[in-house]
């Protein structure tokens, strides 16, 4: 149990170190920045927690531009983590072993997703970036955190890959951590996007952590029932409401299949070109990708966020615009479309071109998902006070589910 004075928050200098690996653009700091705030809000100034992120490396010297943007009291350290000793990571965070609270991580997932299967070796699960999966148990292990939380894409946990997987769960079970695991759905707290992502939890006194019961509930995929008492998922339109923006350099979506994305509705994809739907008999049934052509609809959330997709990949927006002769053309998604998406504040900077900032923000775990994550740890662990963690949640279920920025 934490020392009763730092119950339930620390003060500013005396907060908590917590060790943030495979950083990225930083939606797991940013929930560990934010795990006070509450629920469904996303405010300029984060309420002051328990918690800093002492150290953070990455080997994208982009990513970590945008973490000294966003947390500029936070080390970083750059390179590959497998040529960055423990020892050296802990130096650069002025820690010792023992003194993290909480080590977090989400390892390249390139490996293990759906998106990569079209190569041999990603099917076969020979890609050699999963050992970055054991340098994120080595680190567990030598620095010997209180606690860890571990995010990597669904498809990990699939036949495919369980291998891998039991291997990483059999590590964290030898070092006593008792790892659990689940996949969630990120639309299931608050995010407006259908994003399922794995995490795996564990706990250096060997406790089984207790993962956060959804928010929210609504249709997916894979979900026709759903807990009608919960909050509705929250859409696109209303994630974009009150939201300003300005047209942006090549958001147009032209060339070869510019004209049929825009005749599309929204909710839709390029099965709308197909003999079976309203548009074009243009493409074969199930012949593409269902991110193909693919329009947002502006009454549910969002499919997920591509990191790198291509020209013709959406999701686009639901609106069409004029080009410049006229015509009407699908748009991408704007910046801060994208980062009410993700959760991330209004205010949030991301260094790059505009290919950049999405490849970040679709690496990155989406804040409101995080920090639900995180917010369940801290009050398990004691460093958040329950009482006050029942307040925040009876904010929450009478607020609306429109985020605040």
């Amino acid at each position: 149990m934490p020392p009763e004075s730092l119950s339930p928050y620390t003060s500013p200098g005396s907060k908590l170190p917590v060790i943030s690996l495979f950083s990225g653009a930083g939606g797991l700091d940013l929930a560990v920045d934010r795990v006070a705030d509450a629920p469904l809000s996303s405010p300029s100034v984060p309420s002051v927690g328990p918690f800093r992120v002492a150290v953070a490396t990455d080997y994208a010297p982009q990513a970590l531009q945008t973490l000294a943007l966003n947390f500029p009291e936070t080390v970083t350290v750059a390179g590959d983590i497998r040529d960055i000793s423990t020892p050296e990571l802990l130096r650069a965070g002025s820690l010792a072993v023992g003194d993290a609270a909480i080590v977090v991580g989400g390892p390249p997932c390139t490996p293990f997703s759906k998106s990569g299967f079209w190569l041999a070796e990603k099917r076969e699960s020979r890609d050699p970036n999963a050992s970055l999966l054991e340098e994120y148990v080595r680190i567990i292990a030598q620095a010997r955190p209180e606690a860890f939380v571990l995010e990597n894409v669904q498809a990990l946990t699939y036949k495919t890959h369980q291998g891998h997987f039991q291997q990483l769960l059999a590590a964290l079970s030898e070092l006593g951590y008792n790892p659990q695991w689940k996949t969630l759905l990120a639309a299931d707290y608050g995010v407006p996007q259908l994003r399922k992502r794995v995490f795996i939890v564990g706990r250096r006194d060997g406790k089984a952590f207790q993962f956060p019961e959804p928010t929210h509930g609504g249709p997916s995929e894979t979900t026709r029932t759903w807990d009608r008492t919960k909050l509705s998922h929250v859409t696109a339109e209303q994630a974009f409401t009150g939201l300003v923006t300005s047209p942006e350099s090549g958001e147009l979506v032209e060339g070869k299949y510019g004209e049929l994305t825009a005749e599309i509705p929204g909710g839709q994809n390029y099965l709308w070109h197909t003999s079976r739907y309203g548009g074009r008999d243009e493409f074969k049934w199930r012949s593409r990708y269902w991110t193909f052509l693919l329009r947002l609809a502006p009454d549910k959330p969002s499919s997920t966020l591509q990191a790198q997709p291509g020209p013709y990949v959406g999701p686009f927006h639901w609106e069409n615009l004029p080009n410049e002769v006229g015509d009407l053309r699908a748009r991408r998604l704007r910046v801060p479309e994208l980062l009410r998406l993700m959760t991330f504040p209004d205010n949030f900077q991301i260094v790059g071109s505009r290919a950049d900032i999405q490849r970040q923000l679709g690496n990155a775990v989406p804040l409101a998902l995080g920090q639900a994550v995180l917010r369940a740890l801290a009050l398990q662990l004691g460093y958040i006070d329950a009482e006050t963690d029942s307040d925040d949640r009876l904010v929450q279920s009478t607020s609306s589910a429109v985020l605040i920025s």
